[in-house]
């Protein structure tokens, strides 16, 4: 059987943690930010976890992640 062949965008947004969730970075945090508050953008900064109903999708896209 050949490989699978991952998705090269979704490669370059998600990284998987120590535990086998999947990291991801927020959006909305790269322009027209002159109008969002400072404690926003602060919070804009951090990552966040994959929801589960979204993550069978991205383990589909990144088979050997």
């Amino acid at each position: 059987m050949p490989k699978m062949k991952t998705n090269r965008g979704a490669a370059k947004r998600f990284k998987a943690t120590g535990g086998g969730k999947i990291r991801r970075r927020k959006a909305y945090s790269s322009h027209i930010l002159t109008k969002k508050s400072t404690k926003r953008k602060r919070n804009l900064r951090q990552g966040a976890l994959v929801a589960e109903s979204d993550e069978r999708a991205v383990r589909r896209m990144l088979p050997y992640l």
